[in-house]
């Protein structure tokens, strides 16, 4: 039994075709030319890399033999600097082990209230921050690394 429905078709069947137009295969002269560009991108990018690595090595160098210099000049205190660090080291230690703990107690308290959130960054953040730049710079005069510097009698002339 086939029943007829007496109701307009809103869609009707289109047969549509997608014709891609056919490409030429593009002549090996320019393939040759496209990679000879690439190829030379390339170099250019590698010197460009090469002068960023000298630069940032002379820059940590240069660093490193003024931290060298100071501690030189300066043992006792970097000396003291080194201590302090490591006593600075075990505060850290401690400063970091209340903030986990308080972040485990309140994790859920600190997703539906953006005050408690507030308040918990307010109260260890900025002490968290400067103890890790206090400790960073004194790890860094304390741990100066013991290099021998040629000092040079005469100036250098370029000409």
């Amino acid at each position: 039994m086939s029943t007829t429905s007496h109701e307009p078709h809103f869609f009707s069947q289109i047969d549509v075709v997608h014709s891609l137009p056919q490409s030429k295969p593009e002549p090996q002269s320019e393939i040759c030319t496209l990679l000879r560009e690439l190829l030379a991108a390339q170099g250019r990018q590698n010197e460009l890399l090469e002068e960023l690595i000298l630069q940032t090595s002379q820059s940590h160098r240069r660093k490193t033999i003024e931290l060298a210099l100071w501690k030189r000049a300066n043992p006792e205190l970097a000396d003291f600097c080194r201590r302090a660090a490591v006593k600075l080291e075990r505060v850290q230690t401690d400063l970091l082990s209340t903030i986990t703990e308080e972040v485990e107690y309140n994790a859920e308290t600190f997703l539906d209230s953006e005050f408690s959130l507030t308040e918990f960054v307010d109260r260890f953040g900025m002490k968290f921050m400067h103890l890790n730049t206090l400790l960073q710079v004194l790890s860094q005069l304390g741990n100066a690394p013991d290099i021998q510097i040629q000092q040079t009698s005469e100036p250098r002339k370029d000409v």
